[in-house]
């Protein structure tokens, strides 16, 4: 069932809440707004989203400013607004993210090959290649520190790896990939960004410098034709581990269970990173369900509450 477009930006705004004051200030304003509420409702349903119509907006040159000021050029900038929420979709990639991957990575057997649904720019397919803080302890790849620390606050069960998992071979698969080479597309993951989060602007940055030594291998592709081709390709030596974070919530719920149910036909394993309501069969595991947070499962089975964007791993 679709939720009413009001109530989707009031609970983006709860979202928003210590995060971003502006996207919490328009995301109220737009809740409130009928006239606003109804151009964002001309558009499809997965178009009306808080994400990505700010960014959109953001990318045309919308005021970064209070709601009253942001409302008059939307209005005004419709025609370009819509058509470039068109073009465009949420390819966020958080690397911080990468830390409950990393810690699900460690307890599958090794080499691995990775295959990332969703994977965007790819910044999220390589995290042996970056450095973590786990609360005292820390993890380093092979080849020593990263330019790019990743802190996340976690609890004191979780089960950091001795040594950086081996991923030996990895790909991914984006409806629309986005090149860490071009300019463009650099510009608009850095916009996807919130606006007052300059670490994670810094995150984001110093991920794509690293990305830009190994530029990763994205095929164009559904997610599911995209998978059944990349699992053709992955080395049979290799353990086979499929990467859906933060992506399937945007996948049409039938479309969803039809991935879900072709990667659990496999003899592979399967990390995901979601909200509730995404995955019923997760959800239904889950003895203290958290709102505005995520839930890293492994083969269905819950791991750890997560922060949406891995500021915080919480080991179940």
């Amino acid at each position: 069932m679709e939720r009413g477009t009001a109530d989707w930006y009031r609970q983006f705004a709860e979202e928003c809440k210590d995060q971003s004051a502006i996207f919490e200030d328009w995301a109220l304003g737009i809740a409130e707004d009928p006239q606003i509420i109804s151009l964002i409702d001309s558009l499809p349903f997965q178009k009306r989203q808080p994400n990505l119509i700010f960014a959109v907006s953001r990318l045309l040159g919308a005021p970064v400013s209070e709601f009253a000021e942001f409302r008059t050029w939307l209005v005004s900038n419709w025609q370009q607004v819509s058509a470039e929420a068109a073009t465009r979709s949420t390819q966020t990639n958080e690397p911080r993210r990468c830390a409950a991957l990393i810690a699900a990575l460690g307890l599958i057997e090794e080499p691995i090959s990775l295959i990332e649904i969703g994977a965007s720019a790819g910044l999220c397919m390589q995290p042996d290649r970056y450095s973590y803080q786990f609360g005292e302890a820390r993890l380093d790849p092979v080849s020593g520190p990263s330019r790019l620390l990743i802190e996340s606050a976690s609890s004191s069960s979780v089960p950091i790896p001795s040594a950086m998992p081996n991923i030996a071979w990895r790909a991914g698969v984006d409806l629309n990939p986005l090149n860490v080479l071009n300019d463009t597309d650099v510009k608009w993951l850095e916009t996807l960004v919130w606006p007052e989060q300059r670490d994670r602007l810094e995150r984001v940055r110093l991920a794509i410098e690293i990305a830009r030594l190994d530029p990763p291998r994205i095929i164009k592709a559904d997610a599911l034709l995209g998978l059944k081709q990349l699992l053709e390709l992955a080395p049979s030596e290799s353990r086979i581990v499929v990467s859906t974070p933060a992506v399937l919530v945007y996948l049409p719920y039938l479309k969803r269970m039809e991935l879900v149910e072709e990667i659990v036909s496999r003899d592979i394993d399967w990390i995901s990173l979601d909200a509730l309501r995404v995955l019923p069969e997760v959800d239904a595991k889950l003895q203290d369900p958290k709102p505005f947070q995520f839930t890293l499962s492994m083969n269905s089975n819950p791991l750890a509450n997560v922060g949406a964007h891995g500021q915080f791993i919480e080991w179940i």
